[in-house]
């Protein structure tokens, strides 16, 4: 599962390491980024890199209320092709969701402590995920979307069971390529990312808290510090 992020670093890092050509999106620092909130994500359009944002938890376009995205924010890679939410929006329709982190817990119950992971080789970098735009019946549009998930690698599995699929570069040019609809090419590129170029630190607890949004959520602590 991937259910907290961080997007801390600066628009023109984003903007330079994704090679976004369009922006449609106001960045501001994210330190604790929780479903239901406002996501980061790319897009193609005209076939132009766009930055823009999108609630995130999916929500189909046929739904009959919002709710249903509360329950949406995380796609199992194993069954985009099974569960109906998630089939009628794959393989048509991929986004990137833009992140430089993310959180999970080990742990059980009270004892459950957060890590911070992160890429070596880059700043920033992207989850594979999938979107949809809703229509309400006052005519509010909502754009929004769902981070895909596989097994985890040597590293994440120490920490939890799933990971967020995160995308190379090679590969998010596939994930953005609209002629390419081949299911079984795209499913090739939800495997766990390599656990060499991957690195996780403790945070403090209070990061568990989505009301907590503070920078200093991203600084190690050491395991004695309760």
């Amino acid at each position: 599962m991937c259910g907290r992020f961080t997007l801390a670093v600066e628009e023109k890092t984003i903007l330079d390491t994704m090679k976004i050509q369009t922006v449609n999106y106001e960045h501001s620092p994210r330190f604790n980024i929780a479903p239901s909130q406002e996501v980061a994500g790319i897009i193609s359009i005209d076939g132009k890199r766009t930055l823009a944002g999108f609630q995130w938890g999916l929500l189909p376009s046929w739904a009959k209320t919002r709710q249903i995205g509360y329950n949406t924010f995380n796609a199992r890679s194993e069954t985009l092709q099974s569960k109906p939410i998630f089939r009628s929006v794959f393989p048509q329709n991929r986004v990137i969701i833009v992140a430089d982190g993310f959180y999970e817990w080990s742990g059980d119950g009270k004892n459950k402590q957060p890590y911070r992971i992160r890429v070596k080789s880059s700043e920033v970098f992207g989850f594979a995920g999938l979107f949809d735009r809703w229509r309400s019946d006052q005519g509010d549009e909502i754009q929004s979307c769902t981070i895909i998930t596989t097994t985890p690698n040597e590293l994440t599995g120490k920490i939890h069971d799933r990971m967020p699929v995160i995308l190379s570069e090679e590969e998010m040019r596939i994930w953005l390529d609209s002629e390419i609809v081949d299911k079984e090419l795209l499913q090739r590129l939800f495997k766990p990312y390599d656990s060499n170029d991957m690195y996780a630190y403790p945070v403090s607890k209070i990061v568990g808290n989505v009301r907590n949004h503070s920078s200093d959520l991203l600084d190690e602590i050491s395991l004695d510090t309760k």
